[in-house]
Protein backbone atom coordinates (compact mmCIF):
# COMPACT_ATOMS: atom_id res chain seq x y z
CA UNK A 1 0.00 0.00 0.00
CA UNK A 2 3.14 2.25 0.84
CA UNK A 3 4.51 1.41 -2.68
CA UNK A 4 1.46 2.20 -4.51
CA UNK A 5 0.92 5.65 -2.57
CA UNK A 6 4.86 6.99 -3.38
CA UNK A 7 4.05 6.04 -6.85
CA UNK A 8 0.80 7.70 -7.02
CA UNK A 9 2.36 10.71 -5.87
CA UNK A 10 5.36 10.60 -7.87
CA UNK A 11 2.65 10.13 -10.91
CA UNK A 12 0.56 12.92 -9.85
CA UNK A 13 3.99 15.29 -10.03
CA UNK A 14 5.38 14.35 -13.14
CA UNK A 15 1.91 15.26 -14.58
CA UNK A 16 1.68 18.96 -13.12
CA UNK A 17 5.52 19.44 -14.51
CA UNK A 18 4.73 17.99 -17.90
CA UNK A 19 2.00 20.60 -17.56
CA UNK A 20 4.47 23.23 -18.04
CA UNK A 21 6.14 23.73 -21.25
CA UNK A 22 9.87 23.43 -21.91
CA UNK A 23 9.99 26.25 -25.04
CA UNK A 24 8.49 28.33 -27.21
CA UNK A 25 10.81 27.78 -29.87
CA UNK A 26 12.07 24.57 -30.13
CA UNK A 27 15.64 24.71 -32.08
CA UNK A 28 16.90 27.92 -29.86
CA UNK A 29 18.50 29.01 -27.02
CA UNK A 30 16.49 29.77 -24.41
CA UNK A 31 16.58 31.24 -20.85
CA UNK A 32 13.29 31.68 -18.68
CA UNK A 33 13.40 35.34 -16.56
CA UNK A 34 12.10 35.91 -13.25
CA UNK A 35 12.34 38.22 -10.28
CA UNK A 36 11.04 37.97 -6.19
CA UNK A 37 10.60 40.70 -3.68
CA UNK A 38 9.30 42.82 -5.85
CA UNK A 39 6.64 44.28 -3.55
CA UNK A 40 9.08 43.87 -0.32
CA UNK A 41 9.39 47.21 2.04
CA UNK A 42 12.60 45.57 2.94
CA UNK A 43 15.63 44.03 0.67
CA UNK A 44 16.81 43.81 -3.01
CA UNK A 45 15.09 42.73 -5.78
CA UNK A 46 16.41 39.41 -7.15
CA UNK A 47 16.60 38.06 -10.25
CA UNK A 48 17.15 34.71 -12.22
CA UNK A 49 17.80 33.41 -15.71
CA UNK A 50 18.18 29.62 -16.32
CA UNK A 51 18.84 27.67 -19.58
CA UNK A 52 17.22 24.46 -18.94
CA UNK A 53 18.43 21.28 -21.44
CA UNK A 54 15.84 19.70 -23.66
CA UNK A 55 12.89 17.38 -22.29
CA UNK A 56 14.57 17.60 -18.55
CA UNK A 57 12.21 16.12 -16.18
CA UNK A 58 11.98 18.02 -12.78
CA UNK A 59 9.04 16.09 -10.70
CA UNK A 60 7.16 19.20 -8.80
CA UNK A 61 8.37 21.58 -10.70
CA UNK A 62 6.41 24.83 -10.45
CA UNK A 63 6.06 28.99 -9.83
CA UNK A 64 7.64 28.98 -6.63
CA UNK A 65 4.61 30.95 -4.76
CA UNK A 66 2.54 27.34 -5.03
CA UNK A 67 5.34 25.52 -3.62
CA UNK A 68 6.39 25.28 0.30
CA UNK A 69 9.86 26.47 1.51
CA UNK A 70 11.04 22.59 1.62
CA UNK A 71 10.23 21.61 -1.59
CA UNK A 72 11.69 24.95 -3.41
CA UNK A 73 14.76 24.38 -1.95
CA UNK A 74 15.15 20.18 -3.17
CA UNK A 75 13.87 21.96 -6.58
CA UNK A 76 16.98 24.84 -6.41
CA UNK A 77 19.94 21.96 -5.95
CA UNK A 78 17.99 19.95 -9.00
CA UNK A 79 18.17 23.03 -10.98
CA UNK A 80 21.40 24.43 -10.37
CA UNK A 81 23.33 20.54 -11.11
CA UNK A 82 21.08 20.13 -14.48
CA UNK A 83 20.42 23.44 -16.07
CA UNK A 84 22.70 23.98 -19.42
CA UNK A 85 22.93 27.29 -17.09
CA UNK A 86 21.82 29.26 -14.83
CA UNK A 87 22.87 33.28 -13.15
CA UNK A 88 21.23 35.12 -9.87
CA UNK A 89 21.83 38.50 -9.48
CA UNK A 90 19.91 41.67 -7.69
CA UNK A 91 19.43 45.60 -7.30
CA UNK A 92 19.64 46.95 -3.64
CA UNK A 93 17.23 48.68 -1.81
CA UNK A 94 19.21 51.54 -2.51
CA UNK A 95 19.28 50.90 -6.38
CA UNK A 96 15.23 50.59 -6.37
CA UNK A 97 14.36 53.82 -4.43
CA UNK A 98 16.85 55.53 -6.74
CA UNK A 99 15.73 54.12 -10.10
CA UNK A 100 12.41 52.40 -8.71
CA UNK A 101 11.31 49.17 -8.69
CA UNK A 102 10.34 48.29 -12.49
CA UNK A 103 13.23 49.21 -13.85
CA UNK A 104 15.31 47.91 -11.11
CA UNK A 105 13.88 44.73 -12.00
CA UNK A 106 14.65 44.76 -15.51
CA UNK A 107 18.18 45.77 -14.62
CA UNK A 108 18.84 43.01 -11.97
CA UNK A 109 17.38 40.41 -14.78
CA UNK A 110 19.61 41.86 -17.52
CA UNK A 111 22.33 41.29 -15.00
CA UNK A 112 21.64 37.87 -14.67
CA UNK A 113 21.26 37.68 -18.55
CA UNK A 114 24.36 39.02 -18.58
CA UNK A 115 26.12 36.39 -16.16
CA UNK A 116 25.19 33.24 -18.39
CA UNK A 117 27.86 31.33 -19.45
CA UNK A 118 25.50 30.32 -22.31
CA UNK A 119 24.57 33.22 -24.55
CA UNK A 120 20.75 32.60 -25.23
CA UNK A 121 18.94 33.03 -28.27
CA UNK A 122 15.48 34.07 -26.92
CA UNK A 123 14.30 35.41 -23.60
CA UNK A 124 11.16 33.87 -21.78
CA UNK A 125 10.07 36.75 -19.40
CA UNK A 126 7.92 36.54 -16.62
CA UNK A 127 5.20 39.50 -16.96
CA UNK A 128 3.96 41.61 -19.33
CA UNK A 129 6.45 44.46 -19.82
CA UNK A 130 10.45 43.90 -20.49
CA UNK A 131 12.85 46.69 -21.24
CA UNK A 132 14.91 44.75 -24.27
CA UNK A 133 18.57 43.02 -23.50
CA UNK A 134 20.79 43.39 -25.94
CA UNK A 135 19.79 42.33 -29.65
CA UNK A 136 18.61 39.11 -27.55
CA UNK A 137 14.24 38.80 -28.90
CA UNK A 138 11.88 38.14 -26.02
CA UNK A 139 8.50 37.44 -25.32
CA UNK A 140 6.68 38.44 -22.40
CA UNK A 141 4.66 35.80 -20.70
CA UNK A 142 1.64 36.71 -17.91
CA UNK A 143 1.85 34.17 -15.23
CA UNK A 144 4.69 32.82 -17.35
CA UNK A 145 6.18 30.77 -13.93
CA UNK A 146 3.18 28.54 -14.37
CA UNK A 147 3.68 28.01 -18.16
CA UNK A 148 7.21 27.23 -18.51
CA UNK A 149 10.00 25.08 -17.21
CA UNK A 150 12.95 27.80 -17.55
CA UNK A 151 10.34 30.76 -16.39
CA UNK A 152 9.62 28.71 -13.21
CA UNK A 153 12.80 27.10 -12.51
CA UNK A 154 14.21 31.43 -13.23
CA UNK A 155 11.37 31.92 -10.04
CA UNK A 156 12.65 29.26 -7.68
CA UNK A 157 16.02 30.20 -7.68
CA UNK A 158 15.57 34.26 -7.53
CA UNK A 159 13.15 33.51 -4.24
CA UNK A 160 15.59 30.95 -3.00
CA UNK A 161 18.35 32.83 -3.62
CA UNK A 162 16.71 36.01 -1.81
CA UNK A 163 15.10 33.96 1.00
CA UNK A 164 18.96 33.13 2.05
CA UNK A 165 20.32 36.84 1.24
CA UNK A 166 17.15 38.04 4.08
CA UNK A 167 17.96 35.02 6.51
CA UNK A 168 21.24 36.73 6.74
CA UNK A 169 19.69 40.11 7.05
CA UNK A 170 17.84 39.06 9.48
CA UNK A 171 21.16 38.00 11.90
CA UNK A 172 22.42 41.12 11.45
CA UNK A 173 19.21 43.00 12.56
CA UNK A 174 17.09 40.20 14.65
CA UNK A 175 14.85 42.72 15.83
CA UNK A 176 12.96 43.00 12.36
CA UNK A 177 11.95 39.40 12.24
CA UNK A 178 13.55 39.45 8.02
CA UNK A 179 13.79 35.24 8.85
CA UNK A 180 10.03 34.86 8.89
CA UNK A 181 8.55 37.63 6.58
CA UNK A 182 11.35 38.06 4.37
CA UNK A 183 10.85 42.03 3.94
CA UNK A 184 7.53 41.91 3.10
CA UNK A 185 4.91 43.97 4.44
CA UNK A 186 2.95 41.84 7.36
CA UNK A 187 1.51 43.68 10.23
CA UNK A 188 4.71 42.20 12.36
CA UNK A 189 7.20 43.74 9.71
CA UNK A 190 5.00 47.13 10.12
CA UNK A 191 4.66 47.43 13.90
CA UNK A 192 8.43 47.06 14.58
CA UNK A 193 9.62 49.65 11.66
CA UNK A 194 6.77 51.81 13.77
CA UNK A 195 8.82 50.78 17.02
CA UNK A 196 12.22 50.93 15.71
CA UNK A 197 12.26 53.28 12.70
CA UNK A 198 13.59 52.03 9.40
CA UNK A 199 17.13 50.77 8.44
CA UNK A 200 19.55 50.93 5.90
CA UNK A 201 17.63 47.87 3.71
CA UNK A 202 14.21 49.51 3.90
CA UNK A 203 12.69 50.94 0.58
CA UNK A 204 11.34 54.10 2.52
CA UNK A 205 9.70 55.47 -0.13
CA UNK A 206 7.23 51.99 0.12
CA UNK A 207 7.03 52.28 3.55
CA UNK A 208 5.62 55.85 3.17
CA UNK A 209 3.83 54.74 0.06
CA UNK A 210 2.09 51.99 1.79
CA UNK A 211 1.23 53.14 5.07
CA UNK A 212 -1.80 51.55 7.23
Amino acid sequence: MMYRSILVAYNVSDYFCSMLKSYMHQNWIEAGCDEAGRGCLAGPVYAAAVILPKGIRLPLLDDSKKLNEHTRDKLRVLIEKKAVAWAVASCSAREIEQYNILNCSFMAMHRAIKMLGTVPEHLLIDGNRFKPYDIIPHTTVIKGDGKYKSIAAASILAKTHRDEYMKTLAQEHPAYGFEKHKGYGTAEHRRVIGELGYIDCHRKTFILKNKP
